[in-house]
């Protein structure tokens, strides 16, 4: 379930539809939204400074389906000879929450990063000779790879070597200290979320979860629901406390763990997990030969070991952490 967005994102769908484009509530919103943009025109080639609220469905071709998840599906497809990734964002059992996700999707979609997945366009409307039922909205995104970090731990047999998970952690910490800085939290940072690139740059892509955090510096956000994956969500999270960039270090410090010992973080009963996290300090083992057998995974251990303890006030912040990345090697 995606973290909750206030009721007046969720904007109407009756918009004006044509053939060719399709506007957006988006390009709509009130004063002050995260979500306000313009509606700038594509001509020939897709603009990559600004992401859009059109969609030229025309220009959209070839969609081949590569993925699903809890809210819709991802084809991969071309835009104006681009090679792109679209998501259809549809209703499966909760509108609301399929709505929220919608919208979630778009907290960093005016950031530009090489580790972050580019928003290209996006649109609430779809031309109904498209349309499968349902469609809460359509998300065109730049094609990072068909890969993922939880391919590449789990289904790749050679070996990952050290260094490349070092290198892959601090794209990770990268994609992270950037949107920190633009204050959205991700709130879903696993290896599945993490797409691996065709040179090998890491990208974080899924933000159905994300959370725009208030720009005063006395608000403090608690979600009403929490989003996210349990293996990886923050304890605080769990208790209820304020959400804060902290949750998104304890998640990364999971999806290291997992690089480098290539295993799954727990086994067992979700509840029982949970209430471990929380009531105990449940963490994965730290004890592998990875962590106790060279200086390097010594540091590891002990950087992972800051990113997910109990407090978050003593994890690292983004910046920290890629500070700590960069000297490991």
């Amino acid at each position: 379930m995606p973290s909750p967005i206030p009721v007046t994102r969720l904007l109407p769908k009756a918009f004006g539809l044509e053939f060719g484009a399709c506007s957006s509530p988006i390009s709509k919103t009130a004063s002050g939204s995260t979500l306000r943009v313009p509606a700038n025109a594509l001509h020939g080639k897709i603009a990559h400074r600004l992401w859009s609220s059109v969609i030229h469905w025309r220009d959209l071709r070839a969609l081949v389906p590569i993925g699903s998840g809890g809210f819709g599906t991802v084809f991969k497809g071309t835009y104006f000879d681009e090679t792109v990734a679209v998501k259809k964002v549809r209703c499966v059992k909760n509108k609301l929450a399929s709505r929220q996700s919608f919208w979630a999707e778009l907290n960093a979609a005016h950031l530009r990063h090489q580790n972050i997945v580019r928003v290209i366009a996006a649109t609430t409307c779809t031309p109904a000779h498209l349309s499968a039922g349902g469609d809460i909205g359509t998300i065109v995104m730049e094609f990072a790879g068909a890969l993922n970090l939880q391919q590449v731990i789990y289904g790749l047999s050679e070996p990952l070597l050290m260094d490349k998970c070092v290198g892959y952690s601090t794209d990770v910490a990268r994609a992270l200290q950037h949107l920190h800085a633009h204050g959205v939290v991700h709130l879903d940072l696993k290896p599945a979320n993490v797409l691996v690139s065709e040179q090998g740059v890491c990208k974080l892509a899924d933000f159905g979860c994300s959370f725009k955090l208030s720009s005063r510096s006395d608000a403090v956000t608690r979600l009403s629901e929490i989003g996210g994956t349990f293996t990886h969500r923050a304890p605080e999270l769990l208790k209820g406390e304020g959400v804060s960039p902290r949750a998104d270090v304890y998640s990364f410090g999971i999806t290291m763990w997992q690089l480098l010992t290539r295993e799954p973080p727990y086994d067992g009963d979700r509840q029982h997990i949970l209430y471990a996290v929380v009531a105990y300090n449940l963490r994965p083992s730290l004890t592998r030969d990875v962590f106790t057998q060279s200086p390097l995974g010594q540091k590891c251990e002990k950087l992972i070991s800051l990113c997910w303890d109990g407090d978050p006030s003593m994890r690292p912040t983004a910046d920290q952490l890629l500070h700590e990345l960069s000297v490991l090697l």
